[in-house]
């Protein structure tokens, strides 16, 4: 779209200053202007989105504030209803995402059916062209459309720039929105990570299982080793070690009620002498520490890409010697950048969020004298478990809004549906990196068989 910057945009703007504040909910539904303007945006706001959308043929449909669809129909698996004529008129003057994710959270937009598909929409209009002519046209068109003040009511959960700096208060951010909302809809082991499927038809529980003892199997755990999850979340992985293993495991997370649950199914598991919990920054590791093993699971996203020299180094150092380290994390296909939705999920979800290109991760990982020994893509798994987790939270929207509120679970929703959209088309991947030390003898086998076989019952 033209530039806000361009004069012609100026001056479009400043003439429509005077209506900005003139919403409709502040007019009287029986006055003839009012019902002459509404006439006018409606029908400003019809032509707007026709012209758009006139080449698009996903599975979007739009239906505006009079009720009626402008793009589309009901039978759509997925809607976008503008509920006030400012967010269209605002989507079209500034061009921006985010006030638009924005406005969905505060309920001046809502979505309707498979929020997934709305995905599909967004790269359709990432990549729409239209002639600087039609531009200036679309502008004109949005100016009769009246705007009102950006007072919305999501402030309490958008991110502060102090909890965007890759420490305890980020992670809280994310983590510490309740364990009782996190239980509706994750799995029983409360994992919240790529689950390692079978297949489309096996259950969440089962493939969760799977992937744990799947990781257990790469990291080649054997009876009274020790074992250290930097990022541990609810304990699964530790206790599932333990129990099955036979391990020493020592986990340790930033989130205060992750570190809670984790401890308190410990001493309910009788797991005591066996597994250990605590709040502690991998930064902040005793410089005497060793373990034979190394795992992170779903918490590399939070490193920030100038931390992993820090990142590596430190379990470089804290890996024993012969040991083995799994790295398990997203990826992107481009590396990080500063893109609408980037900014949405910094905001919102993670705050010190960075996603890089697998090549170099594995890069970096070399710089740090480890030894890439395999690496496996689970990208169509995240997809499948992340409709699993859609799937759950919706069933529980009642119970999820009254414990977090309506805009907290439109974050979740929104959020957790564009990534398994883009999992599915492949902007993002997520990648498990087994390693060792670089120049010692490899503890494990020439071929891969033992990671397809049950691991010992301890």
């Amino acid at each position: 779209m033209m530039s806000l910057d361009s004069p012609v945009a100026k001056t479009l703007l400043m003439f429509s200053e005077e209506n900005l504040h003139e919403g409709f909910a502040m007019k009287n539904p029986t006055d003839n202007q009012y019902t002459t303007r509404l006439q006018t945006a409606t029908a400003a706001g019809h032509s707007i989105l026709k012209q758009i959308l006139a080449n698009y043929k996903g599975t979007v449909a739009i239906q505006l504030w009079d009720g009626k669809f402008a793009v589309g129909n009901a039978d759509a698996p997925c809607t976008v209803v503008f509920n006030q004529p400012s967010v269209l008129r605002q989507l079209i003057l500034r061009r921006n995402v985010v006030h638009l994710a924005e406005d969905y959270l505060a309920q001046d937009v809502d979505i309707e059916g498979d929020v997934e598909h709305l995905f599909d929409m967004v790269c359709y209009m990432r990549d729409l062209v239209i002639p600087w002519t039609r531009k200036l046209h679309l502008m004109w068109q949005a100016l009769k459309l009246p705007g009102h003040p950006r007072v919305k009511n999501i402030k309490a959960i958008r991110a502060s720039r102090a909890e965007r700096q890759n420490t305890k208060q980020s992670i809280s951010h994310h983590y510490d929105v309740g364990n009782d909302f996190y239980q509706m809809w994750l799995d029983q082991e409360m994992v919240y990570s790529c689950a390692y499927f079978s297949g489309t038809d096996q259950s969440l529980d089962e493939a969760q299982n799977d992937k744990l003892d799947y990781i257990c199997r790469k990291l080649r755990l054997t009876p009274g080793e020790t074992l250290l999850d930097i990022g541990c979340g609810w304990g699964a992985l530790v206790c599932w070690a333990a129990q099955n293993y036979g391990v020493k495991a020592y986990g340790i997370t930033l989130s205060e009620q992750q570190a809670a649950y984790a401890n308190e199914r410990i001493r309910k598991d009788g797991l005591q002498d066996h597994v250990t919990v605590e709040l502690r920054d991998y930064r902040d590791l005793p410089a005497d520490a060793r373990y034979d093993r190394v795992v992170s699971v779903g918490m590399f996203e939070h490193i920030g890409v100038a931390n992993f020299p820090t990142y590596f180094n430190t379990i470089k150092r804290v890996l024993a010697p012969g040991g083995l380290f799994l790295n398990h994390g997203i990826t992107n296909d481009t590396g990080w950048r500063d893109t609408p939705i980037t900014r949405f999920i910094n905001s919102y979800v993670f705050p010190d969020g960075e996603l890089a290109r697998i090549g170099d991760i594995v890069a970096a990982m070399e710089s740090a004298g480890f030894e890439i020994i395999d690496v496996e893509g689970l990208r169509r798994h995240y997809a499948l478990t992340l409709r699993c987790w859609v799937k759950a939270l919706e069933i529980n929207k009642a119970q999820a809004v009254a414990m977090v509120g309506e805009a907290t679970y439109r974050v979740w929703l929104f959020y957790m549906a564009g990534s398994a959209y883009y999992f599915d088309v492949g902007n993002i991947n997520v990648f498990q990196v087994l390693a060792g030390h670089n120049r010692e003898p490899l503890t494990v086998g020439l071929r891969r068989d033992d990671l397809y076989e049950k691991g010992c019952e301890c």
